[in-house]
């Protein structure tokens, strides 16, 4: 399938995870590809990996700039790159918070803000191929215990993702998110290797999710590629569940089949 051929896309957050399975798959479907990324030094051909801070306004408009220089323009963007935290309302302090926001929301801010001229050429030369999709989370619309805080921001990527289709849909610029369930990342990972009971935590996630697994980064890839693609192309303001049924499943226990 290459129905990205020809196409140009930037993928914040890419060097591991979620971003880099969509980074691959979008090049495996003929994208040209640039990654955005702290540390892009994992990141190889045919991706472009290219170092910027998502908090640093100017880091960011450098960055995206020679993206579009090195691939000629720019048609999607996934704007992927976040952190996560854990704990309750009380567990966190200003500055802890100040500092998520300024990741998870503000940094997709900066990224959609300096992409936006090259979109409009975009809509504006190719109608049907400027995309922009927000990797958000079923924290966003489900309650889940110990993650207030990063509840609270995701809650405010759903929330622009609607905004910002509503703002930019008569231009031609499609916006989109998805939300993942708990997706085998490496900061899962993290959290997995910090618990007392890795086993165990890694069953009580797996448990609160109808399908009994963990969500893949493929899986996420492969839903950010619907939303990016211009065969989606009358598809806008929309948040597509990948989270194995944790939204709206709810099972009776096994033994009452």
């Amino acid at each position: 399938m290459n129905d990205f051929a020809g196409l140009r896309a930037l993928v914040t957050g890419g060097a591991s995870g979620i971003g880099r399975a969509t980074a691959d798959l979008l090049a495996a479907r003929g994208a040209r590809v640039a990654v955005l990324d702290l540390d892009p030094s994992a990141v190889d051909k045919p991706l472009l990996g290219l170092r910027a801070d998502v908090t640093d306004d100017t880091s960011v408009r450098t960055a995206v700039q020679d993206a579009a220089e090195a691939l000629g323009g720019l048609d999607i963007l996934v704007n992927n790159a976040g952190i996560g935290a854990q704990g309750t309302v009380e567990d966190n302090d200003d500055a802890e918070w100040r500092h998520v926001f300024d990741v998870n929301v503000l940094g997709m801010v900066r990224t959609a803000r300096a992409c936006l001229p090259y979109l409009r050429r975009t809509a504006a030369a190719r109608p049907g191929t400027a995309a922009i999709v927000n990797t958000c989370s079923i924290a966003a619309t489900a309650g889940l215990p110990q993650r207030a805080l990063y509840s609270a921001t995701k809650g405010a990527v759903y929330s622009l993702t609607l905004a910002m289709a509503a703002d930019h849909v008569r231009e031609g610029i499609r916006v989109n998110c998805v939300t993942p369930g708990t997706a085998d990342t490496p900061w899962i990972g993290r959290l997995l290797d910090a618990a007392g009971d890795p086993a165990a935590e890694r069953a009580a996630l797996e448990a609160r999710q109808p399908t009994g697994r963990l969500v893949s980064a493929a899986e996420v890839a492969g839903a950010i590629a619907y939303l990016a693609s211009p065969l989606s192309a009358a598809t806008t303001g929309t948040a597509l569940a990948v989270d194995g049924g944790m939204q709206g499943l709810r099972l009776r226990p096994a033994a009452d089949r």
